[in-house]
């Protein structure tokens, strides 16, 4: 008999994967992947200043095309556990919903992936191509020792995989609002402006560096990068904090900064909006008589789409067969692994309802976890046919 998607979900769940832990989870998938005939490789990565992450990379079958499911079985920390009204690492089903950390951010979207597959193959006992899981354990943390590292051992291997489907949790709403078809890249900016301190009754013997922050940050703000595209909302922009510590009334500060974070399309990169990041900044120096500043910038993630065509097609006909929805195909949200797979090959995201993640009692509704199931191997009937 195919697996059972809840059993598994409660046995995730009773792992306690907080990142980078592996909590047994991986453990787990793979004693169930090894019992349904899949190779398995456990691939532990570390490295110097970020925590040792195991990882796990499983397939069946040794034919192309090779389509994989992707996830993470690490969790954020749940907390006080006293917030929660039942332990958040002893599933509990209350008024059909499967309560637990990770119960929408992944592991019941993990469960239902083994489960959708062991359905399949039921009735496909022989695919014409492979079928494999890249899960990690470092998902929510750095993202360092996981997928990135993960598919450049893959690439040494000679393992291709042909297309991916991750499992994030993607409906706003209901299971089948939503799909992604591609994601925001993410761009972090520290812009820190040096002054001379001194006292404000004197100010032409000291350099107040916050007006020059103010005004690099005003030019940075006030244009709009762009308008959007048909697949991608506009650029956005947002000051996330100023910061000077000066707890004294009287005294003019040595230093300022400021931190920006960018959500950007396709229509920009990582290096052309550091371009346009230090080309504002340089013509503010210019115009105030010069300035003393540094900009510390880090891309987290490039802008990616899968553009509509034959994986978006197999996922939203599987997702309209189970749901009878027609998912949105969108690029909104925060970043995914998605984002390093996408250098492999053609990725889509679908997982489950998205407003619980993360959250004191997250939660699954418990028909939507076998639906989910049952999409996921619609997914791969779709595809291999």
């Amino acid at each position: 008999m195919p697996l059972d998607a809840l059993t598994l979900s409660e046995d995730l769940i009773r792992c306690p994967s907080i990142t980078p832990t592996e909590g047994g989870a991986l453990d787990l998938l793979q004693n169930r992947l090894e019992a349904m005939g899949f190779t398995c490789w456990r691939v532990p990565f570390s490295e110097a200043g970020t925590p040792d992450v195991d990882n796990l990379y499983a397939r069946l079958g040794t034919a192309q095309p090779n389509f994989c499911f992707a996830g993470h079985t690490d969790v954020v920390p749940p907390g006080d556990p006293a917030d929660w009204a039942s332990d958040p690492f002893k599933p509990e089903i209350r008024d059909g919903r499967l309560y637990g950390r990770g119960a929408s951010d992944m592991k019941c979207a993990i469960a239902a992936m083994v489960a959708g597959t062991s359905a399949y193959l039921e009735d496909h006992p022989n695919p014409p191509g492979s079928i494999s899981f890249l899960i990690t354990g470092d998902e929510e943390g750095p993202s360092v020792n996981g997928t990135k590292k993960v598919l450049g051992w893959m690439k040494e291997q000679g393992q291709v995989i042909d297309a991916c489907l991750v499992g994030e949790p993607t409906n706003p709403d209901t299971l089948g609002d939503m799909m992604k078809i591609g994601r925001r890249g993410s761009l972090n900016c520290t812009l820190t402006v040096r002054g001379t301190q001194g006292h404000v009754a004197y100010p032409h013997l000291a350099d107040n560096p916050v007006p020059k922050l103010l005004k690099m940050l005003a030019a940075l703000n006030d244009d709009p990068l762009d308008d959007g595209n048909d697949h991608f909302p506009a650029t956005n922009l947002e000051i996330t904090t100023v910061d000077v510590g000066n707890a004294t009334t009287n005294l003019i500060p040595a230093q300022a900064s400021g931190r920006i974070n960018i959500r950007f399309n396709d229509m920009h990169s990582g290096a052309s909006l550091s371009k346009l990041i230090e080309d504002r900044c340089a013509e503010v120096a210019t115009a105030v008589g010069g300035a003393d500043y540094d900009l510390d910038i880090s891309v987290s993630g490039e802008s990616f789409l899968t553009p509509p065509g034959f994986l978006s097609d197999v996922v939203a006909g599987a997702v309209k067969d189970v749901t009878g929805l027609d998912p949105e195909l969108s690029t909104t949200g925060g970043t995914s692994d998605a984002r390093f797979i996408k250098d492999h090959c053609a990725v889509v995201e679908f997982g489950l309802i998205n407003q619980t993640a993360h959250k004191v009692d997250e939660n699954a509704l418990v028909t939507e976890i076998h639906d989910l199931a049952r999409i996921y191997a619609d997914v791969l009937k779709r595809y291999f046919a």
